[in-house]
């Protein structure tokens, strides 16, 4: 059984919504979305998008150069100077489709400050900035007649063709649907469930950045991986609720075991250093207090601006039992981030013809080794629109009729043995955290090694747990690989 379309996207986040919507409309269009539509890393963004848009004060320089300073100058500047220039363009766009930002009293859109930034560029919605974007965005995309959205289908497996690419599908149900494209955009999103902690939502195991890998597609800086020093530590859950970034915007301080602030030891920005500075601070001030209770605290500011800033947080730390306005809340780092992911042209284009890749699980250049705040956002929209203009400009040179590749499912066949995930990330967790260990390593790639090796020969049973495992794995192998080089 098997169908057809122009293009397949992989991912129903800010950047699969937004190539769709940007995509000619006389194109068959199919999204993939491996769990349920809301289930997606751009909608837990809280802080916002950046973007120069109708400021009298700022400009594109101060952006890239803000840009390019949190990156340590390891950015593309040209992929920089794309997306701090078509920033206007794509926030208009996102507001004329219904985004709501917030306003001052004059009208006016707030704009607040976050880590690294020069100036006051952040458009946001509350504190669930994400949410709304997407939201918005999945509205205007299921009024799109040639678009067929399917939710909780996991792609197990992706293969080149003459004509294209074939995607391999278990569906809902279970069973298994092959389909068929001109053109596919990989939109899948990070890599934080190859941590033991992370910020990340369920769907981040690098499903995408793995089947490109698998396809000889060029993978570029995966162990450019961000850590968020200001995740709630309470250490019970895999997925840690994150505190913005823009808590510390509105004048948060970092405090240590003894509830002391420390970060003018470490950056004469202090608490408002690039998120890297930050977090490197944090185990640094960790070892020399041999503790890792760490705080945040913004008690001192007007409670009911507080909560009308920060409603989400503040609500979701109540239920954790701490008061954002009256006491301190403990925070420590977990994985955030992924800058480095499959490597793109300036249309998004992979090194493989007609394969695209847009948001986390790309390589634009435009982040270097370190994301500036609420760039990824924007990155997300201007370059999975890059990528829809491209696909637009050779649909009419695309080839007529579809060659479908073959897949197993193994079905009858062992599933994968328990474990796998957990000892994997406990040796990313042990060798790649905020500093770096390269003995450890050593050790995890040889082990890792062995765990892919028998994933790949195994022929393992290919349902959701396999798909999973091997994604989390394949990642972990080649962000080690890169540490050991």
């Amino acid at each position: 059984m098997s169908e057809n379309y122009d293009v397949i996207i992989a991912g129903c986040g800010a950047a699969g919504l937004y190539a769709a919507i940007n995509l000619p409309s006389e194109l068959k269009i199919l999204i993939l979305c491996k769990r349920e539509l809301s289930l997606c890393n751009s909608s837990l963004a809280q802080g916002g998008i950046a973007g120069v848009y109708n400021s009298p004060t700022d400009n594109i320089q101060y952006h890239q150069n803000d840009t390019l300073i949190a990156g340590s100058f390891k950015n593309n500047v040209d992929a920089v100077h794309t997306l701090v220039s078509e920033a206007a363009q794509d926030i208009e766009h996102i507001i004329n489709l219904g985004v709501e930002f917030d306003k001052n009293p004059d009208g006016s859109y707030h704009r607040t400050l976050e880590g690294g930034h020069s100036h006051h560029r952040i458009f946001h919605h509350a504190d669930a900035t994400g949410k709304e974007i997407t939201s918005t965005l999945l509205e205007n995309v299921r009024t799109l007649k040639n678009v067929t959205i399917m939710e909780n289908t996991i792609m197990c497996g992706v293969k080149q063709t003459s004509t294209g690419y074939s995607a391999f599908l278990r569906l809902p149900d279970e069973s298994y649907l092959t389909c068929n494209c001109h053109f596919m955009i990989l939109a899948t999103g990070g890599i934080g469930r190859v941590y033991q902690f992370t910020t990340n939502s369920a769907i981040a195991t690098g499903d995408g950045i793995t089947f490109a890998y698998e396809m000889g597609a060029k993978i570029k800086n995966l162990s450019y991986v961000q850590f968020h020093p200001t995740a709630f530590n309470n250490r019970k859950t895999r997925e840690c609720f994150l505190i913005s970034e823009a808590v510390r915007g509105e004048g948060a301080y970092l405090l240590n075991c003894h509830k002391e602030r420390f970060m003018q030891n470490y950056d004469e920005r202090l608490e408002l250093a690039p998120r890297d500075v930050v977090s490197h601070a944090i185990i640094l001030e960790s070892r020399k207090q041999n503790s890792n209770d760490f705080y945040l605290d913004i008690s001192y500011k007007d409670s009911d601006f507080l909560k009308k800033r920060f409603p989400m947080i503040y609500n979701n730390l109540l239920e954790q039992g701490y008061d954002l306005t009256k006491e301190p809340v403990p925070i420590f780092p977990c994985q955030h981030y992924l800058m480095g992911g499959i490597d793109v042209d300036s249309n998004s284009m992979t090194s493989l013809p007609n394969l695209y890749a847009c948001g986390e699980c790309s390589h634009t250049g435009v982040h270097g080794s370190n994301r500036l705040a609420s760039n990824s956002l924007l990155e997300a929209l201007v370059f999975s629109r890059h990528a829809a203009q491209d696909i637009a400009s050779k649909i009419n040179s695309a080839p007529k009729d579809f060659e479908e590749a073959q897949f197993d499912a193994h079905i009858g066949n062992p599933r994968i043995p328990k474990g796998v995930r957990t000892e994997t990330r406990k040796i990313m967790q042990n060798s790649h955290f905020v500093i770096p260990d390269k003995n450890a390593a050593a050790e995890g790639f040889e082990r890792v090694k062995e765990i892919l090796d028998d994933l790949r020969n195994g022929g393992y049973y290919v349902d959701a747990d396999y798909v999973l495992a091997k994604s989390i794995v394949t990642v972990a192998y080649i962000i080690l690989g890169e540490m050991i080089q």
